[in-house]
């Protein structure tokens, strides 16, 4: 592991990163969803995944969070915007199935069913928040930087996603800039190297550990099994404000 930069030089490179935070991630107005007069399902959030690098897994731990606030709901599905088909086998529950319908003219039909999660092609994030509100947890699988922003308008959590070698202060600066359009983010290091010391150690991030068996099922709109299974049950608790 390399040395540790010295004072001087950790503040040159924070004022770079937050000059760059500032460029990629540009400031939007927070957007209220209408919603009926009914009362308010606390398990029914909006949920951004905001990656901080490309390959950092931000399509898996969507899906992961997605398919265990799925099984934790009445509906017994989640809403997951889909950037890409990545793993998707054409299986679904049928609540996810029935949700998928739903959803169907909100998304211009670019819906389908994938395990517990319905997979949702909409480019009009707000109409879909607005949609699903009192249907099922919508989780938004953000993965270009640029749209980060506007995301975090709409969302009660905010995760934001980095991989064992992100440099945290990158974290940093992007949550404090997201922060000022949504709430505080969550840092979530993905794949996390297991024991050892590394440059996340004792930052607070929740970490997932890496689980090849475990990502697939995630990608299939499952729930991951042992160790990683239970990092996301432990996370999806600490959305929900119960950890």
């Amino acid at each position: 592991m390399s040395a540790q930069p010295a004072l001087g030089a950790r503040g040159a490179i924070a004022g770079v990163l937050s000059a760059a935070a500032d460029w990629l991630v540009e400031p939007a107005d927070r957007v209220e969803c209408l919603s009926p007069a009914a009362p308010t399902v606390h398990e029914r959030q909006v949920v951004a995944v905001v990656g901080l690098a490309p390959g950092c897994g931000t399509t898996t731990v969507a899906r992961a969070l997605g398919a265990e606030l799925a099984g934790r709901d009445p509906c017994g599905a989640s809403a997951v915007t889909a950037v890409t088909g990545s793993g998707a086998l054409p299986l679904g529950t049928s609540a996810a199935g029935r949700l998928a319908r739903t959803l169907a003219p909100v998304a211009g039909g670019a819906t389908r069913a994938c395990g517990r999660l319905c997979l949702v092609g909409c480019t009009d994030r707000a109409a879909l928040a607005g949609a699903v509100l009192y249907l099922a947890p919508l989780v938004l699988d953000v993965d270009d930087p640029q749209d980060a922003s506007a995301a975090a308008s709409l969302a009660d959590r905010v995760l934001l996603v980095a991989g064992p070698r992100t440099e945290p202060a990158l974290a940093a600066v992007v949550a404090r800039s997201l922060g000022r359009v949504g709430p505080e983010p969550l840092v979530v290091v993905n794949r996390a190297e297991e024991g050892g010391q590394t440059s996340w150690s004792g930052r607070g991030a929740a970490e997932l550990p890496d689980s090849r068996m475990g990502a697939q099922l995630a990608l299939a709109g499952r729930e991951p099994r042992g160790d990683l299974g239970r990092a996301v049950a432990l996370l999806a608790d600490r959305i929900e404000g119960i950890a």
